[in-house]
C-alpha cells in the first residue's frame, strides 16, 4: 500500500522486503507549453559530494558509471535504480528538478504546479511512497525533491522539497560536480555551467578563517538564532536583509558542525520556534517559513523574556547536551530588562548569548550586559551595527566570535562544558 509522505518525512523502503531490487523514481509536474524542466540525480558519498563525476546522472549522461542508476525519457523523465548494484561508497542518491535556461527564459517554479515524486517497486509495480508538493515555490529555479539513502544496511527515502535560486549550477557546486565556465555570449548549458560556490559555501570559508584566527576551529557546538520580528523590523524582512542574516549565521552553524543545522526562533510579543534551516533548504527560508506563514504572529511589540524561556526549555530540558550552545540574538532596540533573569539564571549552563543590535534605537539594557552581576561567569555579549546590510562578512564574523572563545575557556574551567 502506498504511503503519502510530507516534507521532511522519512520511511523505510527495503526493510523486511526481500523483493525490492529495482525501483523507479518518477517525477511529475504541470507547466505551460513554453517551459522545460530537467531531472537529475546525484550519487553522493560520505563527504556530501558525488564520488565520481560520472555519478551525476542527467540527460547528457543518462547512466551512472556502474550502471545502477539510469535516466529514461518517457512522457516525463524518470530514474530506474538497481539498489543491489549501487556502489557501497555511495551513501545517498539525490533527485532534483531544474528549469531549463532560467536566465534566458525568466521561468521560475512559481509557475509550476502539481509537483510530485513517486517511488515504485519495478518488479510488482507497487507504489511504495508518494510525495506530493502541497505548497508553492516562488522565484526558485531548482528543487531537491527527495533522496534515497542507506541506513543500517537498508534503503530509506526522505521527502525534501527544498528550492534553490541558483539553478543547476548551484546544485552542481553543492554536490561537488566540476563544471566549466561558459563564454559571456553563450547561454548556460548543463555541461558548461558557471564555476561558482553557493552562498553558504562561500560564507563557510570566511567563517573558517575567523575560527582559525581565534583558535576555535575544532570546536563542536550547537547554534541557534533568535530574530526580532517586531513592527520596526518589517522593512528588514521585506527587503531581504533578514534572509541574508539567516544565510550568514547558517554558515557558522555549518562550521561548528554539531549537525550542520541552525535552530531558529522569531519573536515580537509572542514567539515561534521555527523548523531548523540547513544548507539544503536555506534559500527562501524567510519567505516560506515566516512571511507567507499566516499562523505566525509578527510585527507586534517586542517581549524578549518569553522567547528566552523557550530557548532554555529546548537546550536544557528537551535536548540536554554537554555541547556548548552559541545563541545569536538579533534585536533592533527597546529590549526588556526582564532578560536579566534568564541570562543570570543560565550563567552556569552551557549557553552563550550573543546579542546583536541593528538600527538606531535604544540599546541601554543590552549595553549593560558586561556589568550584569550575580553570574557564575560572563555568558553574554553585545555589539551594535547601524546597518547590518553594509557590514562585511569578515567584520560580522569577527565580532560574533569575539567573546565566545573566552567564555568557552572559562566554561571549561568551571566544568560547565567539557
Amino acid at each position: 500500500m502506498s504511503l503519502t509522505v510530507v516534507k521532511g518525512q522519512k520511511m523505510d523502503l527495503t526493510k523486511n522486503k526481500s523483493d525490492i531490487e529495482l525501483v523507479d523514481v518518477k517525477m511529475n509536474w504541470h507547466v505551460g507549453k513554453d517551459m522545460e524542466i530537467d531531472a537529475s540525480a546525484f550519487m553522493i558519498g560520505e563527504k556530501g559530494e558525488v564520488v565520481r563525476e560520472e555519478d551525476f546522472v542527467f540527460y547528457g549522461q543518462p547512466v551512472s558509471s556502474c550502471g545502477s542508476v539510469r535516466l529514461e525519457q518517457l512522457e516525463k523523465p524518470h530514474f530506474v535504480i538497481n539498489l543491489t548494484q549501487v556502489p557501497l561508497d555511495v551513501q545517498k542518491i539525490v533527485f532534483t528538478l531544474t528549469i531549463d535556461h532560467p536566465e534566458a527564459t525568466g521561468n521560475i517554479f512559481a509557475n509550476v504546479s502539481e509537483i510530485e515524486l513517486q517511488v515504485i517497486n519495478d518488479k510488482t509495480k507497487e507504489v511504495l511512497t508518494t510525495f506530493p508538493v502541497t505548497y508553492s515555490f516562488t522565484n526558485e529555479n531548482a528543487i531537491v525533491l527527495g533522496t534515497l539513502y542507506r541506513h543500517a544496511g537498508e534503503w530509506k527515502y526522505e521527502a525534501v522539497g527544498a528550492g534553490y535560486f541558483g539553478g543547476l549550477a548551484d546544485l552542481c557546486t553543492e554536490y561537488g560536480v566540476e563544471v566549466s565556465e561558459p563564454s559571456s555570449t553563450e547561454p548556460v548549458k548543463v555541461d558548461s555551467l558557471p564555476q561558482q560556490m553557493s552562498t553558504v559555501s562561500l560564507l563557510k570559508k570566511k567563517v573558517q578563517i575567523v575560527l582559525e584566527k581565534k583558535q576555535i576551529q575544532h570546536v563542536t557546538a550547537k547554534v541557534g538564532l533568535v530574530l526580532d520580528i517586531s513592527g520596526s523590523m518589517r522593512k528588514l524582512y521585506n527587503d531581504g536583509t533578514v534572509q541574508k542574516v539567516v544565510d550568514r549565521i547558517l554558515a557558522v552553524a555549518s562550521q561548528f558542525d554539531d549537525d550542520g543545522a541552525l535552530d531558529v526562533w522569531i519573536y515580537d510579543n509572542e514567539f515561534t520556534r521555527l523548523p531548523q534551516v540547513t544548507e539544503k533548504d536555506f534559500a527562501g527560508y524567510v519567505n516560506e517559513q515566516i512571511l507567507t506563514n499566516d499562523t505566525i504572529h509578527k510585527f507586534g511589540r517586542n517581549d524578549e523574556p518569553k522567547v528566552m524561556k523557550d530557548v532554555l526549555q529546548k537546550y536544557l530540558k528537551e535536548e540536554p547536551s554537554e555541547l556548548p550552545v552559541f545563541l545569536v540574538f538579533i534585536n533592533d532596540g527597546g529590549c526588556k530588562s526582564g532578560i536579566k533573569k534568564f541570562i543570570v539564571g543560565s550563567s552556569d549552563k552551557p549557553i552563550f548569548w550573543q546579542f546583536v543590535g541593528v538600527g538606531d534605537a535604544n540599546f541601554d539594557v543590552l549595553r549593560k550586559l558586561d556589568t550584569m552581576d550575580g553570574r557564575m561567569i560572563d555568558n553574554a555579549n553585545f555589539f551594535h551595527f547601524m546597518n547590518i546590510e553594509t557590514v562585511s562578512d569578515e567584520e560580522l564574523y569577527d565580532q560574533l566570535l569575539n567573546e565566545f572563545p573566552m567564555w568557552l575557556r572559562e566554561a571549561k574551567q568551571k566544568s560547565i562544558v567539557k
